[in-house]
């Protein structure tokens, strides 16, 4: 009469998804698996270490606006190359590992979810190197009032706290930073809104005869246009934060309430 067999269990360390391996005669079965749980940790830590590049591109092209910074508005613009090559690296490993291991719900979940989020990072990189080509471009201070920095930290912090849900699996973050996107919104119109309504009136003036000549007015709306679209670019840094957050959720409960 054969031995019964041997049951050994893995449990997942991303989602907790159990595993069951049958015995010594199928070990060399088990090999495969545990090689790739790790690959599921490789990938976590590696969309964790691109999301640090991101935000610190972000936070050197806020740098280079406030400071009127050329130079380091160039290092933005040309670090956005690594970023790419860290995106299609980390795209081929999320195909990898759905096409070669067949992952169960939980770990697809994960895989997916990393994919959404490099794509979203990806993304963020791109706003970033708009702020350093808005800070090469930018020839004077405008509209001290509207606080560029204060919004651009806000969109920081949204990040932050979605890569942290992300990597600790807490959904709590997750409604956070969905929270704090209504504030990160009010706060750009109402900046939007003050550059406007300035707008407005050195336009009222002009007319008057009290205003700016017109080679003052036209550097002036230079860079009115580049501060409203820095204002659009931070907006959508927080919505990708979002939907970093959402997709996390998503991941960590299998809950689409943030997506849509």
């Amino acid at each position: 009469m054969p031995a019964s067999p041997d049951f050994s269990v893995l449990r997942g360390p991303i989602t907790g998804d159990v595993f069951l391996y049958v015995g010594r005669a199928n070990y060399a079965n088990t090999m495969p698996r545990e090689q790739y749980q790790t690959k599921l940790e490789e990938l976590r830590d590696d969309v964790l270490y691109m999301s640090e590049v991101v935000a610190e591109r972000l936070r050197m092209g806020l740098d280079a606006l406030e400071q009127q910074d050329a130079e380091l508005g160039e290092k933005v613009i040309t670090g956005d190359a690594e970023i790419n090559d860290l995106y299609l690296e980390l795209e081929g490993q999320c195909t990898d590992l759905i096409a070669l291991q067949q992952p169960v719900a939980g770990d697809l979940r994960f895989i997916a979810a990393s994919f959404k989020i490099i794509t979203d990072l990806e993304r963020i990189a791109d706003l970033a190197t708009n702020l350093g080509e808005y800070a090469k471009a930018a020839d004077r201070e405008v509209f001290p009032d509207v606080d560029v920095q204060r919004i651009g930290d806000e969109t920081l912090d949204m990040l932050e706290g979605a890569m942290a849900a992300y990597a600790e699996s807490d959904p709590d973050r997750c409604y956070a930073v969905a929270e704090a996107d209504d504030e990160l919104d009010a706060a750009c119109e109402a900046a939007s809104d003050l550059v406007v309504r300035d707008l407005i009136e050195r336009d009222d003036l002009r007319a008057a005869g009290d205003g700016d000549d017109d080679d003052d007015t036209e550097a002036t709306m230079q860079n009115v246009s580049r501060l409203l679209l820095t204002i659009r670019d931070l907006e959508r840094v927080g919505d990708h934060a979002v939907n970093i957050a959402a997709r996390s959720l998503y991941m960590i409960e299998n809950d689409d309430e943030l997506l849509y």
